[in-house]
């Protein structure tokens, strides 16, 4: 039969052996930590599996499932010597999620369960503090209604404010057992009004509904959002632990906290964390309360009032700072840890690897490394290539004016600006407007995802530096400022008010994550510093991978950005970006709309200087490196004049009418563009086109190579081909403007003569292809779209649902659709150099700063990747990464 419940603690392990796989990783860490003889309380993990048989079974266990869990509750009370259901001293129990990776606030969570209306007296005896007894089955009543009845959570919110004011208290702390009583009492009834039934009173009904809501929270929105963003699997699954409940909010003697091994913002090898007295973690986590910092060190730099835990709880502290080494030592990466100290006692509750800034990561990969806990390869494949992203973007200029409305905590670096909005729908839809946004909250939740993920920052105005804004904004790499409690923030109203001043939803406001600060207004920017950490791991990057890493573009300031970032030349220039200047638009037009060669080339002729220049600029930026120029690709239609001013003003240059201009634009019309008259076929129709550029490109190379005494490489690229031949009339022309520029300077320089593989048919045809090309370039936006029949202009519209329901594993305009496309390039390359065995290959399509698609050109035998010069570091990591993966 086959096991699905794994218990751990009380010297007890079923073999889950920390498989995340099998057991999800809060699951495996958990039995990692019971069996290293850390202080867990006893519980048991439903395995991963149970999730999809869940699902397949029309949301029904199987039926070995119940033994298997009343086996583990048994674990579970031999250990803790309490009874699950027990009128006189009950065994409460907490149940949460646990998927394979952290997937921190997007699935449910019960804590306190096992209380009802005869169990709470017991508690209130055993425990000797019938306050405490009382606010836990009030919290218990809330989190079941919420999570597994459904309930209007709202409901049991107002109902607690509505106590708190009738008595003119302020905190939740001072409400008494009498208190919280009565409380209970209006909670009942509100569940009794919004379910239509009593509130559950038997604990092993209250266990099945909180393991099958813990389940449904896999297919929440939340959840699936957060995957999709993350490129999670939605056939993972979660699994579900049950474990004995610890109290940290039996007194001032008892605390809960969240904490990190290491700062998890900045990296610093210092421990970082905050914690409560007198509260439970769900406190912490949801930011309903602004917690207390963990050591004194953090408190004197926060120039904060309430006493550190490491001032209030010196012998826990020091037992917790042990744990923190101990954990670090063993799992030998930062970790983020979830604890409660009942009555002085310590409990741990949690460990994973830590979610961190990219800024942090370098820093403690690199530093791990430097102390020997890892190697400078796992330093390697320890930072996310993609988290890289966050370091290459503009910061605020420290010397720029700032109105600085108010200051919170510092929850997640980088700064942004953009308008302010107050709910994460208006943030979606602005964003996808094109606006930049902030997104501003009293707190935000797990239903916050999609509107976190649209704005450019988050602000809230409560909740510490661990809270969900904080955590999820981090792993986004979005910038936060949390626990800004000086807000008086207005969702209703779309306002907040602060020191007097009103901001209301549109006005521009700045946020740093580093300092905390709120200003309002947009703050200049300063492009970052990439040097220290990120300059070792991408000196150790380089040693390590294969792939060259090249940049596309085509302006000074690109190919001076890209080589900046490390790029080995240019993987892609786009010469038609040249054409749309304003300087030259015209004379395009006129060669376009001209009737005959000779209106072309008249046309041409004062465009080349303009071409030469370009090349120019390029070359001397990118002297001594190869750099792949692609001839002129779109098709004419899109370099037409359109309006009767535009028509007027190549009629003046031509002193052709216009409305033979107009009769001609109409000929040349085309239904379907994108697969029509453009790339080599332009210049199989109109040669001289390619003829002047390429006497630009050989100019502009020997100009350079006269003045610097290096010269380019250029490799000038034929884009569309489909055949042999529209190869091989191309290069005959290339050839010519080649040795006519040569004879002219007296200088030969070395060139090569490639062509772009996006066409299925070159794909299958390289063979012949590489006959007469030296390089393959795989043009993998057009390869995608021609052999998939899917427009990436439009495929947004439905590629989410195809991702969803698993037709693609990824949106394949981001990552490489390795079945098709993949194969398609696969082909290419084997083909090209049984032929030409010296035949260079690479792709600079957008998939070249996808680490994913980088993988897979590794596994291809590409010799370099080409990327946007801002994702050039991101791809030299991911090459780095996938090197050592096949190493």
């Amino acid at each position: 039969m086959t096991q699905y419940v794994y218990r751990f603690g009380g010297g007890v392990s079923d073999g889950g052996q920390g498989d995340k796989n099998l057991l999800g990783g809060k699951g495996a860490n958990l039995d990692g930590m019971s069996a290293i003889g850390l202080p867990v309380p006893p519980g048991f993990t439903i395995s991963t599996p149970v999730c999809a048989l869940y699902y397949d079974n029309g949301e029904s266990f199987p039926d070995s499932l119940k033994a298997e869990v009343a086996t583990g509750v048994t674990h579970i009370e031999s250990v803790t010597g309490k009874k699950f259901g027990d009128a006189a001293d009950p065994l409460l129990v907490s149940v949460r999620s646990g998927a394979r990776v952290s997937m921190p606030g997007m699935m449910d969570t019960v804590l306190n369960l096992g209380l009802n209306d005869e169990t709470v007296v017991g508690l209130c005896e055993a425990s000797g503090d019938p306050r405490f007894a009382w606010d836990s089955y009030r919290r218990f009543i809330q989190m079941y209604s919420d999570v597994v009845l459904e309930l209007d959570h709202g409901r049991f919110e107002e109902a607690l404010e509505v106590a708190k004011e009738d008595r003119g208290y302020n905190l939740d702390t001072d409400l008494t057992a009498e208190d919280w009583k009565a409380l209970v009492a209006e909670y009942k009834s509100v569940v009794q009004e919004l379910w239509g039934k009593p509130f559950p009173q038997d604990v092993h009904d209250q266990l099945w509904g909180a393991i099958g809501a813990v389940f449904g929270s896999w297919q929440s929105e939340r959840a699936k959002v957060y995957r999709r963003l993350n490129d999670i699997p939605g056939d993972w699954g979660t699994a579900v632990n049950v474990q004995a409940m610890v109290f940290g909010n039996m007194g001032d003697t008892s605390a809960t906290g969240v904490a990190f091994t290491r700062d998890p913002a900045r990296g610093d090898n210092a421990y970082y964390g905050e914690f409560l007295i007198n509260a439970q973690g769900e406190d912490v986590v949801a930011g309903i309360r602004t917690p207390q910092y963990l050591t004194k060190a953090a408190r004197e730099a926060a120039n904060a009032k309430p006493l550190s835990m490491e001032e209030a709880m010196p012998a826990a502290y020091a037992e917790l700072a042990a744990v923190f080494d101990r954990l670090e030592r063993h799992y030998r990466d930062m970790q983020d840890i979830e604890f409660t100290v009942e009555r002085g006692k310590l409990w741990m509750l949690q460990t994973r690897s830590g979610k961190r800034t990219a800024k942090a990561a370098l820093k403690i990969a690199v530093d791990m490394a430097s102390e020997g806990l890892i190697s400078q390869e796992e330093a390697i494949l320890r930072v996310d290539p993609q988290a890289l992203d966050q370091l290459l973007h503009p910061t605020l200029d420290p010397k720029a004016v700032r109105d600085v409305l108010t200051k919170g905590l510092p929850a997640s670096p980088g700064a942004a600006s953009g308008y302010a909005v107050f709910d994460s729908d208006t943030a979606e839809k602005r964003a996808g407007a094109g606006d930049a946004v902030i997104l501003v909250r009293v707190e935000t939740s797990p239903e916050d995802i999609h509107g976190m993920h649209a704005a450019r920052g988050i602000l809230t105005a409560r909740g510490g530096m661990t809270s969900h804004a904080a955590v999820v904004a981090r792993g986004m790499g979005r910038p936060c400022v949390s626990g800004a409690g000086t807000l008086a923030i207005n969702p209703h109203l779309k306002m907040f008010s602060v020191g007097g001043r009103e901001v209301r939803e549109g006005h521009i406001i700045t946020i740093d994550g580093s300092t905390g600060e709120v200003m309002l207004g947009e703050v200049p920017t300063v492009q970052p510093e990439l040097s220290g950490d990120f300059g070792t791991l991408m000196e150790w990057a380089d040693a390590k991978r294969r792939l060259k890493v090249r940049a596309n573009a085509e302006t000074p300031l690109d190919c001076r950005t890209a080589r900046e970032f490390g790029a080995e030349g240019i993987g892609l220039c786009r010469t038609e970006h040249m054409f749309f200047e304003q300087s030259r638009i015209t004379s395009v037009r006129q060669m376009i709309l001209a009737e005959d060669e000779a209106g072309r080339r008249a046309a041409l002729d004062k465009l080349l200087p303009e071409q030469r220049s370009d090349f120019i600029e390029i070359f001397e930026v990118m002297v001594g490196l190869p750099c792949t120029i692609r001839l002129l690709d779109p098709p004419l239609h899109e370099f037409l004049p359109h309006e009767e001013a535009e028509f007027a003003e190549v009629a003046a240059a031509t002193g052709i009418s216009v409305e033979n201009l107009q009769r001609r634009a109409s000929e040349l019309h085309e239904f379907n563009p994108m697969l029509g008259h453009r790339g080599c076929r332009l210049g199989v129709t109109y040669p001289e086109i390619y003829e002047m550029q390429a006497r630009a490109i050989f100019e502009a190379a020997c100009e350079v190579a006269e003045k610097s005494g290096a010269a380019p490489i250029p490799e000038v690229m034929i884009p569309l081909v489909a055949t042999r031949r529209e190869l091989e009339l191309m290069k005959v022309v290339v050839d010519k403007a080649a040795q006519a520029v040569f004879a002219e300077k007296g200088r030969t320089i070395e060139y090569l003569v490639g062509t772009m593989i996006e066409l299925p048919r070159a794909a299958l045809r390289a063979g012949e292809i590489a006959e007469v090309g030296a390089f393959f370039s795989f043009g993998t936006n057009d390869l995608t779209q021609t052999t998939l029949g899917v427009s990436r202009d439009d495929a947004a519209r439905f590629l989410t649902t195809y991702v969803e329901k698993q037709i693609y594993a990824r949106d394949p305009f981001v990552s490489i659709d390795v079945e098709g496309v993949g194969e398609l390039i696969q082909i290419a390359a084997e083909r090209g150099r049984a032929t030409r065995p010296d035949i260079k290959l690479g792709i600079c399509g957008e998939h070249g700063g996808d680490p994913a698609s980088i993988d897979f050109c590794e596994q291809t035998g590409l010799d370099y990747v080409s990327a946007s010069p801002y994702r050039v570091p991101i791809a030299r990591l991911a090459a780095a990464q996938a090197a050592l993966r096949r190493g």
